[in-house]
């Protein structure tokens, strides 16, 4: 690039925080870290610390006024979002907004068009979009090997376990639970990311059934929280599956893609896009044989992964560096940005669906639960 690197700061310190650092670093040609914000002092100077950023701050105005950075990464819980993009694009800085993008659709639609009013250019967390796997698959479609999508199925495993979900089910006062979509809200939009660019209708006709597998032992609003998602997505010419889970086993992430000549099989966790192999011979041959070719296949991409791993293009957050290389190159060239606003919006909408359904059927569950201890 020949312009000067952008000016870009963090404000929200969290844990991911740290891969935005990580990975803006990396890209000194296009950027560098200036400052870094979080309304708890000390957060914020140790992520400062870790990673020798020069600039330390609790208060953002000030980080604005004093650092006038480009660019500002939100990496703060979505009940902020609406007011620190404000702040942001109304002192020049262009935005990378963490997900979930905002509360609901209202909120999504009022930050862009605020943005766009001042020329600022935006995206929003969806790093796996951008992931390898994600980049092969769409290389697929645009090559005509799938065909016409026809259907798509779109999984996400979760572990309630893990660090992010026990600390969520041990603090009753923690941020997702004031979310209208509660651990939905927080999770789920990396699922339909996946299906909106198949199903391309503004408002396409979308069914939910929520429910949690989890016994109940808070006796409080914990007990209600949904574990369980699984949607019905019916466009003009695509339909979709979404499935959240918070119990099958292994925890995985995956888009099964269907097509009129081919069907893919895309794997976050492995890294792996392959076709359904189809049997061509007679008789029990020809049921012998797909087996050995999705070996192939799998083997084929497992060593693709090792090329990557030499390269050192194999790590966790890929999708991220990705990501932030094509916004950076949006700012610097005045160009569209990675992600399309239409799709930012058409998630949010339907979104704003699943929890009001989620929500009608958790109403249902409490009120039967009133009834029984009665």
């Amino acid at each position: 690039m020949t312009s000067p690197p952008l000016k870009v700061a963090v404000v929200g310190c969290g844990k991911i925080a740290d891969g935005h650092v990580e990975e803006i670093q990396k890209l000194t040609s296009r950027a560098r870290m200036v400052a870094a914000c979080d309304r708890e002092p000390l957060i914020a100077e140790q992520l400062c610390t870790r990673y020798g950023i020069p600039g330390c701050y609790s208060d953002f105005e000030e980080l604005l006024e004093k650092e006038k950075p480009d660019v500002v990464h939100i990496t703060t819980p979505p009940q902020s979002h609406m007011m620190l993009s404000r702040l942001a694009a109304e002192a020049g800085c262009h935005l990378y907004v963490e997900k979930p993008f905002a509360m609901n659709a209202n909120e999504t639609r009022a930050i862009l068009a605020h943005a766009q009013s001042l020329g600022r250019k935006v995206t929003l967390g969806y790093r796996t979009y951008f992931d390898p796997p994600a980049v092969a698959m769409r290389q697929l479609v645009a090559e005509g090997i799938i065909g016409d999508v026809v259907h798509a199925e779109s999984y996400y495993g979760y572990n309630l376990a893990g660090q992010f979900g026990s600390a969520l089910l041990s603090d009753p006062t923690h941020w997702v639970h004031r979310l209208p979509g509660k651990l939905f809200h927080n999770i789920i939009d990396h699922l339909l990311n996946k299906i909106a660019e198949f199903v391309p209708d503004d408002d396409p006709h979308v069914l939910v059934h929520a429910s949690s597998l989890r016994p109940q032992r808070f006796g409080d609003h914990r007990d209600l929280l949904k574990d369980e998602l699984r949607l019905m997505i019916y466009g003009e010419r695509v339909t979709a599956f979404g499935t959240f889970s918070s119990h099958i086993r292994p925890v995985r992430e995956s888009l099964r893609l269907y097509g009129t000549r081919n069907t893919a099989h895309i794997d976050w966790d492995m890294r792996t896009v392959t076709l359904e192999a189809a049997g061509s011979l007679p008789s029990a041959i020809g049921r012998l044989v797909p087996a050995f070719s999705m070996a192939r296949s799998y083997l084929r991409e497992g060593m693709r992964n090792v090329w990557s791993f030499a390269r050192n293009d194999f790590h966790y957050f890929i999708g991220l560096k990705t990501q932030l290389t094509a916004f950076y190159d949006c700012i610097l060239r005045d160009t569209d940005p990675p992600y399309p606003y239409r799709n930012i919006i058409r998630v949010s909408a339907m979104l704003d669906e699943i929890f009001a359904q989620a929500d009608q059927g958790q109403s249902l569950e409490k009120l039967t639960m009133e009834r029984t201890a009665r």
